[in-house]
């Protein structure tokens, strides 16, 4: 044994320790950033009371298993209506009145909603929270109907916001069809489109996890669009028509 060699196992060993300890810190720093995220997160999404119509439609949607935007989602909703001085909004999906509640809300005075669902029953709910919400019965104006017969009879660039909230298997035709009602400037949402973490789930997915992401890859590839994707409730994908 040389001079030197009684000193490698402590020096190893000291350093393997170190690493550990430096180790140990940096993951639980990354726990605790990820839980301050999510606490962040948490907190943006109720950052806005709601009142007793939206709890009310909120009730009604639970009771019929329908999904309703979160608040947060409903807020931003809200504050991209009121920033394109929406006159004329489109709604594909009405549930019970929710997502419609806030866009109302941030929509002209004189604005209209156009909203379209399957079920005339989640309308019916739509139309007692709007009034509860206290708007005239000619802000919204409600069509039964499959979205795709719907929209092709609405009118060309008649549109401020198209939000699509309806089946995930059809993004891609709302999309064109969105374009299409859009005026230059208008915008085009979509929500749910983290699809409660399975959009970014490396294992395999069912089809319309498959169609969100092609969604995604469409509207950010656009040139026609401006787009971003805020992460409020389950995923917000908002876009911009372009100027002609």
């Amino acid at each position: 044994m040389n001079a030197r060699s009684h000193l490698r196992v402590p020096v190893r060993s000291g350093y393997s320790r170190r690493l550990r300890q430096l180790r140990r810190p940096r993951r639980e720093q990354e726990r605790a950033i990820t839980a301050n995220r999510q606490t962040s997160l948490a907190f943006a999404d109720a950052f806005v009371a709601e009142d007793e119509a939206l709890r009310w439609a909120r009730d009604r949607a639970r009771e019929a298993g329908v999904p309703s935007v979160s608040p947060g989602t409903g807020a931003a909703l809200r504050l991209l209506a009121a920033t394109a001085d929406a006159k004329a909004v489109a709604e594909i999906g009405t549930g019970t009145g929710v997502s419609g509640i806030y866009l109302l809300l941030g929509m002209r005075p004189d604005g209209v909603l156009t909203t379209v669902d399957m079920e005339p029953e989640r309308q019916a709910h739509a139309k007692a929270a709007f009034r509860a919400a206290g708007f005239a019965g000619n802000r919204a104006r409600f069509i039964p109907g499959r979205a795709l017969d719907v929209l092709p009879r609405l009118a060309d660039g008649g549109y401020d916001l198209v939000l699509c909230d309806g089946d995930r298997l059809e993004l891609l035709d709302y999309l064109a069809e969105s374009l299409r009602l859009l005026r230059p400037g208008g915008l085009v949402c979509f929500e749910g489109v983290f699809a409660d973490g399975r959009t970014v789930d490396s294992s395999a997915q069912p089809a319309e996890v498959q169609r969100i992401r092609e969604l995604l890859r469409t509207v950010r590839e656009s040139r026609e669009l401006l787009p971003t994707l805020l992460p409020v409730g389950d995923g917000l994908l908002c876009a911009v028509r372009r100027g002609a």
